[in-house]
C-alpha cells in the first residue's frame, strides 16, 4: 500500500527547515546521493563531513559546494577507505577528535556488482567488507558521540537484498565457491540492514537513545555502477539510465535526507520511492519482506561481525 504520510508527492527537501546548529557525516559523499545529500543539508545551514576514499574527489566536491553555497559553508572532509578496518578506525579517531557533535551518521558509501571475486586487505569479499563490515566497526566507534547528541544512524541499503539468497550465507561468507557479483552484493546490503535492525533491538534493550532508520535509493543515476561494476552492467545500466526507471541522482538522496533529519518515522521499516516497482516515485514507507529481520539471523550475523572485525560493540 502506498505511503501518504508526506502526501501525494512524497517527502522533499521543501518539508526542511533550518538545520543550523546540526552536524551530519556522510560516508561516501563526494559524488552520487552521498554528495547530492550534502548539497541539500548544507542549503539549510547544517554542517557536513564526509568520509572519502578518494582525496582529490573530496577536495573537487568541497570547492564545488563552496562556490554554490559560499565560502564559509561548512563542509569538510576526512580520508577513509571502508574496505581497510585500520582506515577506518583511524578517521573514527579523527572524528571523535574533530567533531563534537553528531546529529546523523548516513552510512551511503558502497560498491556493487563487483564481476569477479575480491578480498580486501582484511580478508573480507570485497562488498560484504566494504559496505557490511566496515560500516559496523565504524558505527560502533561513533556511537557514544552519536548518543550523546542524541541523533541518529542512517544505513543506506538497496532493493538489491531482495535479489540473492534471502538469508546470510554463514558456511561460505567470503564466496569461496561460486561467487557471483548479484548475489554477494546482495548478501551485502542484507547484511547491512539486519545490523540497523539489530541495533534497533539493543538500543532498545539498553535504553539507549540512538534512533536507526533503513533507507534506499531506488534507481537512481549515480556512479556507483560505473565505479565499481562489469561492462556488461555498465552498459546496462546506461541503456536503462535513459527510461523513465531510472531518476536523478538528487531524488536518490531525498531518502537518506529524510530519514536522518524527519521526525515521525518507523524504525522497523525501509524507507524509498514508492513508485512503480520501488524505483523511483515518491518518498515515503516502502516494502520491507520479513526475512530482513529474522532475529536468529541478526543475532548469528552481529557475533560473526565482532569476531570477524574484532570489535565489541556496548549497544
Amino acid at each position: 500500500m502506498k505511503d501518504t504520510q508526506f502526501g501525494p508527492k512524497g517527502w522533499t527537501p521543501e518539508q526542511l527547515g533550518s538545520l543550523a546548529g546540526k552536524t551530519f557525516v556522510i560516508t561516501g559523499a563526494n559524488a552520487g546521493a552521498g554528495f547530492e545529500a550534502s548539497r541539500i543539508l548544507l542549503s539549510k545551514g547544517a554542517k557536513v563531513v564526509m568520509l572519502n576514499r578518494n582525496a582529490d574527489k573530496s577536495t573537487v566536491a568541497i570547492a564545488t559546494l563552496k562556490e554554490e553555497f559560499g565560502s564559509d559553508a561548512d563542509v569538510t572532509f576526512v580520508r577513509m577507505d571502508l574496505a581497510v578496518l585500520d582506515s577506518v578506525r583511524e578517521a573514527a579517531a579523527e572524528v571523535m577528535e574533530q567533531v563534537p557533535q553528531i546529529d546523523a551518521l548516513i552510512c551511503n558509501a558502497a560498491i556493487a556488482q563487483v564481476p569477479t571475486r575480491k578480498l580486501t586487505q582484511d580478508g573480507f569479499e570485497s562488498q560484504l567488507g566494504t559496505n557490511h563490515y566496515g560500516h559496523f566497526v565504524l558505527c560502533g566507534m561513533l556511537f557514544d558521540r552519536i548518543e550523546a547528541s542524541q541523533g541518529r544512524i542512517v544505513v543506506v541499503a538497496s532493493l538489491g537484498y531482495k535479489m540473492g539468497l534471502r538469508t546470510i550465507q554463514f558456511d561460505d561468507m567470503n564466496w569461496d565457491k561460486n561467487y557471483s557479483a548479484n548475489p554477494a552484493y546482495s548478501q551485502s546490503k542484507l547484511a547491512q540492514m539486519m545490523f540497523a535492525y539489530e541495533l534497533q533491538d539493543r538500543i532498545r534493550a539498553e535504553h539507549k537513545t540512538v534512533e536507526v532508520y533503513v533507507c534506499h535509493p531506488g534507481s537512481s543515476a549515480t556512479s556507483l555502477i560505473k565505479t565499481s561494476g562489469g561492462l556488461t552492467t555498465r552498459i546496462m545500466f546506461k541503456l536503462m539510465s535513459l527510461s523513465p526507471m531510472v531518476q536523478s541522482a538528487e531524488k536518490g538522496a531525498y531518502p537518506e535526507v529524510m530519514c536522518a533529519t524527519q521526525g515521525g518515522l518507523e524504525q522497523r521499516a525501509l524507507y524509498g520511492p514508492t513508485g512503480r516497482m520501488e524505483w523511483v516515485g515518491p518518498v515515503g514507507k516502502g516494502t520491507l519482506e520479513s526475512f530482513a529481520y529474522e532475529k536468529s539471523v541478526m543475532e548469528k550475523l552481529w557475533k560473526r561481525s565482532e569476531q570477524e572485525t574484532g570489535f565489541s560493540w556496548t549497544a
